[in-house]
């Protein structure tokens, strides 16, 4: 099972990336762990630039804003 974490504060697009994160799965029919990192230790230590940010099995995949559905899915296959 993949791991996905969201990075960010909390934030309204932190937020809108988790609901975007799990509409993808759902769409694709897949089960993943969901994990939020707003701890600002952690996020940095994956050395993003911007979040939101979404890490698929510790590989930083997408950052900076909120992704679409298709960005996501893609971001998975």
């Amino acid at each position: 099972m993949k791991t996905i974490k969201i990075l960010g504060m909390g934030c309204p697009k932190c937020k809108q990336t988790e609901k975007v994160v799990n509409m993808a799965l759902e769409a694709m029919g897949m089960e993943a762990r969901v994990v939020k990192v707003e701890d600002i230790e952690q996020i940095m230590s994956y050395h993003v630039m911007a979040t939101p940010a979404v890490v698929v099995d510790e590989n930083v995949k997408l950052t900076g804003h909120v992704p679409t559905v298709k960005e996501v899915t893609d971001a998975l296959s």
